[in-house]
């Protein structure tokens, strides 16, 4: 039997992972983004011992025993770590086998991924967020765009700048009606607050509402959801399956929001795909850099049929997150995958010198 004989972390703007076995086969994967060496911590605390001797090809059975090992441990850090080897794991599977990761999720639902413009600022005017985008939109060719709105879990406090009132009606008549805009509050808003911007959007024709309210709030969320007619986006923050099939089967949410990183890797996320599939509707994952996080989503959506709409791509710089190769450009809207095994991407001997090694072995 192949075993697996270490997991290494290699800390730096970011926490990649490397998985070695006792023959010779290797993949690499990354934990989510932010707080690396916090992460990384906790993978050699708590995850790695659930993985060290045991068979890498069992990598699905491997995350639940995991999860379910650690469980006085619940909680973001632990999931965070666990997608480090999750997706390391699916990297090597896929090298062993000769196959892109998307095919052993089960093919090409799709020929590529169509992706929209996110701007990631609150700190510009109405004029400067329009002229970003449409310059993006004119780069990248993309045919959708997202803003942020509000003030990030703000008790409603940016309406009286009126720079979301402004920039919602501005970008519309900008970009013309040929263009999707999605708005993304990350918690900005009391239910009524977000009820009323929700208008506003549903008014200039927006595709969608991400997170209108703190993400904890569930009875706030339903409330918002079944109120407007815009379809209402949740679920980035979560790490707890339980929660995201309540927002799924509970009909909090029109459309499910899952980050690979944060949820616990591919084989995690997965599962909140095929559930959105049997639920029928849209599942959008979460992923706001160019880290490799953007190429697990990537294959994911490539492969899970619910994954139907546009999957986010930033438009800031994203030049520190640039440690693999190929780096992906977005060309007339869209990622195209290679067939490429594995992740179909790699990282040179050079960066990961250039980061802090730690390594847990047999």
């Amino acid at each position: 039997m192949t075993k697996i004989v270490s997991v290494e972390t290699f800390a730096g703007h970011g926490c990649i992972v490397r998985v070695r076995t006792d023959d010779g086969l290797e993949g690499i994967g990354q934990t989510a983004h932010s707080e690396a060496k916090i992460t990384g911590s906790v993978l050699h605390g708590l995850v790695a011992r659930n993985y060290l001797g045991r068979d890498p090809f069992d990598n699905i059975v491997l995350a639940d025993e995991c999860a379910r090992a650690e469980y006085k441990y619940f909680g973001s850090f632990l999931f965070r770590a666990l997608a480090g080897v999750d997706t390391a794991l699916w990297d090597l599977v896929g090298k062993a086998r000769q196959q892109p990761v998307y095919q052993l999720l089960g093919g090409k639902a799709r020929p590529s991924v169509p992706v929209y413009g996110s701007a990631m600022r609150r700190d510009t005017t109405p004029e400067e967020e329009t002229e970003r985008l449409v310059r993006g939109v004119s780069e990248h060719g993309f045919r959708a765009v997202k803003i942020k709105i509000g003030d990030r879990n703000g008790r409603d406090s940016e309406p009286r700048s009126g720079r979301t009132s402004k920039l919602i009606p501005l970008l519309r008549r900008e970009l013309g009606h040929g263009i999707e805009i999605s708005a993304d509050a990350n918690g900005a808003y009391s239910p009524g607050e977000a009820i009323r911007v929700g208008r506003l959007l549903e008014e200039h024709d927006y595709l969608h509402f991400e997170e209108p309210v703190p993400f904890w709030e569930f009875d706030n969320a339903r409330r918002v959801s079944q109120t407007l007619d815009i379809p209402i986006g949740l679920g980035e923050q979560e790490y707890s399956l339980e929660n995201l099939r309540r927002l799924v089967c509970e009909g909090i949410t029109d459309i499910i929001q899952p980050d690979v990183c944060y949820v616990g890797g591919i084989t995690r996320a997965r599962q909140i795909a095929e559930l959105a599939n049997l639920a029928g509707i849209p599942c959008i994952p979460h992923s706001s850099g160019r880290s490799l996080t953007a190429i697990f989503t990537a294959h994911l959506v490539l492969a899970m049929p619910a994954c139907n709409l546009f999957h986010e791509w930033s438009i800031e710089d994203v030049s520190a997150m640039h440690v693999y190769e190929p780096f992906p450009v977005a060309r007339d809207g869209e990622i195209t995958l290679s067939d490429a095994p594995g992740w179909g991407v790699e990282i040179s001997q050079e960066v990961l010198q250039g980061m802090e090694r730690k390594v847990s072995a047999l």
